[in-house]
């Protein structure tokens, strides 16, 4: 089968940064936070300021991988009315502006229809599909859905992934691997171990030849600089959510894009 137009715009994005020796930026935000207008301001002010490839998060009343920072977001995009197929909605008016994947949890999915999920994001221009809290052992009817629209389903590897179970799922996962830098949710408090984390991107690149995109816990320019030195993608979550938390319209955007530009500066690999 040849690539998919979703899977070439996700792989040039890695391509791209790789030529320009750096990792490419990866961010995450809640659609519909703090409403729908925000959120489609924020994202052309990311994308021009360096953003590469964007995860936009689908509200749900009960994340269990996101920490407080994105949780709260999702409860005001929820307060604001957003719904799944306002989601689906920007994707179609922003995908030429920058890649973006949908970020999910299973249950939005499994009521929605899987199979009616997959052709609705392949539909709207989604570049994949990233749900987290699904597992290996029940990721067969997901991925044959997405499978069959073409569209990439990065899954996640996490600090306490078996060495066997990350062969297993970086066989399973397409488009890039997720690897989560620590145990927990989202967040940027505690920074995570990079040298244990470095180790692991280590190990992975041993199994698979998948772009790694490390992510959680990952919010300033420096931690950027130091995980983009030795990985193919920086995933910066409630950093960004942070950066205009509180504020709406062109004063979001403007925050948002200001934030991202200071990640994008220290991206530059010294190869």
């Amino acid at each position: 089968m040849t690539e998919s137009l979703a899977a070439f715009r996700l792989n040039e994005r890695f391509q791209e940064a790789r030529v320009q020796h750096r990792a490419a930026l990866i961010g995450y935000l809640v659609a519909g936070d703090p409403d729908l207008h925000t959120t489609e301001m924020v994202i052309a002010a990311v994308a021009g300021a360096g953003l590469d490839v964007l995860e936009l998060g689908i509200p749900f009343g009960d994340p269990l991988a996101d920490g407080p920072t994105v949780a709260a977001a999702g409860q005001r995009a929820l307060a604001a009315g957003t719904t799944l197929e306002a989601a689906f909605s920007l994707v179609e008016r922003l995908q030429h502006v920058v890649p973006i994947l949908l970020f999910t949890y299973f249950n939005p999915v499994y009521q929605y229809g899987v199979e009616r999920f997959a052709k609705r994001a392949a539909g709207a221009g989604a570049c994949g599909v990233i749900i987290p809290d699904i597992t290996l052992e029940e990721i067969d009817e997901v991925r044959e859905s997405l499978r069959a629209q073409r569209l990439p389903f990065p899954l996640l590897v996490s600090p306490t992934t078996a060495p066997g179970r990350a062969r297993q799922i970086a066989a399973a996962s397409a488009g890039f691997i997720y690897v989560v830098s620590r145990v927990g949710v989202t967040g940027e408090g505690t920074g995570p171990d990079l040298v244990w984390l470095r180790e692991q991107v280590g190990r992975l690149r041993q199994v698979t030849d998948l772009p790694l995109a490390v992510g959680f816990g990952i919010s300033t320019p420096e931690q950027v600089g130091e995980v983009a030195t030795w990985t193919d993608g920086v995933i910066v979550g409630s950093g960004l959510v942070s950066s205009y938390a509180g504020r709406s319209g062109l004063d979001a955007a403007r925050l948002a894009g200001s934030y991202v530009g200071s990640l994008a500066t220290a991206l530059t690999r010294g190869e």
